[in-house]
């Protein structure tokens, strides 16, 4: 399968295995959940293969290993055909990465029309299925009771349900995706193909669950089986939920608007105590607003941590300058009040605690956090997190 990577937010970093080349340039990683399944891949089929056509020692785990660099190559060429189906279209590939669970393909950006999400989703199933036929067709040819005929049969299965499974219309397979570009097309809006796609990969991991469950009972799945299937159905729901917030979260990026979500900042001049600073924002109604400071001329010039201020004792507050516990506006980096939405978003980073002005030409609008756009794209996610100030 195949994962798109989301925007306006950057390409996952998904890299936790180790490079090991590059494939028609691009970078091919290997996970170290991949070796694992390889290691117990080339012993279980060993001894199953050994069984079947009367092999000893050494000549069953060569027997399994074959299989396994058949199955890496198979899932090698799966993920290829997103990756050059992908470059056919001007989409830059980030890597292949080969995993527990097959692979994945991460692209820099999102695909610009529906048809082009639509063929780069496909490209992997195609390939799979034609790497089962002709698989089908050498088991076919191949003499019966050898082990590359057994490898070959083997690998058939494999692919066609590999195709199969992932051709099914639910996220984050790649019939999700496909099914993401066609009610894209359909409605004219991409979000809305992601948030079906999301929901239908919920239906597919329960009855992924279900299926595993069933045949676990009628005795053609032993625990293995029964475990790896719901490991599976568990990876499809993490998918599928996470498509769901994601096109939840962009339906709300209009209401990201910088001017209307920045705190007002209250501006008292160099010197100013804190005592006085907090009497003259309570004297003003302003109480809520950041403190900031002005210089002679009665610019801004820096903002009050609010961590330091209410570390001061009361009875040192009258007596400790708000410039004593501010930082420089030169520290803080800033966000036009023009910008919206997805634009906003790319530029918030680091601690979502740490401040942002928001800036209409050389003015100071109000100060802005990460959380505070959270707040308005995913309130849900708040409600359990501990409040913090703004770590100014």
């Amino acid at each position: 399968m195949t994962e798109p990577t989301p925007q306006p937010e950057p390409p996952e970093q998904r890299r936790s295995g180790f490079q090991i080349g590059r494939v028609f340039g691009f970078p091919l990683r290997l996970s170290g959940s991949w070796l694992l399944m390889a290691v117990v891949i080339t012993f279980w089929y060993g001894e199953v293969l050994g069984a079947r056509l009367d092999l000893h020692g050494p000549a069953r785990w060569l027997a399994g290993l074959g299989f396994v660099a058949c199955l890496l190559l198979s899932v090698l060429l799966h993920e290829l055909g997103h990756a050059l189906t992908a470059r056919r279209h001007g989409i830059g590939v980030k890597g292949i990465t080969l995993d527990l669970l097959g692979g994945y393909t991460e692209f820099e950006h999102d695909s610009p029309r529906p048809g082009v999400e639509f063929t780069t989703a496909i490209a992997g199933p195609v390939v799979s299925g034609l790497l089962g036929v002709g698989a089908f067709v050498a088991a076919v040819l191949l003499p019966e009771g050898t082990v590359a005929g057994q490898i070959a049969f083997q690998l058939a299965v494999c692919n066609v349900i590999v195709a199969v499974y992932n051709a099914l219309p639910g996220w984050p397979l790649d019939g999700g995706r496909a099914l993401r570009a066609l009610v894209w097309a359909a409605r004219g809006n991409r979000d809305a193909g992601l948030l079906v796609a999301g929901w239908s990969g919920r239906v597919v991991a329960l009855l992924t669950a279900a299926v595993s469950a069933l045949l676990f009972l009628t005795g053609r799945y032993d625990g293995w089986g029964l475990a790896f299937g719901l490991f599976v159905a568990y990876s499809i729901w993490q998918g599928a939920a996470g498509a769901v917030l994601t096109a939840r979260v962009r339906r709300r990026y209009p209401l990201v608007d910088p001017t209307a979500l920045a705190k007002p900042v209250y501006a008292v001049p160099a010197g100013t105590s804190l005592a006085e600073a907090d009497r003259r924002a309570d004297a003003d109604g302003r109480s809520a607003a950041l403190l900031g400071v002005t210089g002679p001329d009665g610019q801004l010039v820096a903002l009050v941590v609010p961590d330091a201020a209410a570390a001061v004792p009361p009875a040192r507050r009258p007596w400790v300058s708000v410039e004593t516990v501010a930082r420089s506006i030169d520290a803080v980096a800033r966000i036009p009040a023009s910008a919206r939405g997805a634009d906003v978003i790319k530029l918030l980073r680091g601690d979502p605690a740490a401040p942002y002005l928001v800036v209409n030409g050389e003015d100071v609008v109000g100060v802005l956090t990460a959380m505070d756009v959270v707040q308005v794209l995913d309130p849900a996610a708040l409600k359990s997190a501990p409040a913090k100030q703004t770590g100014i």
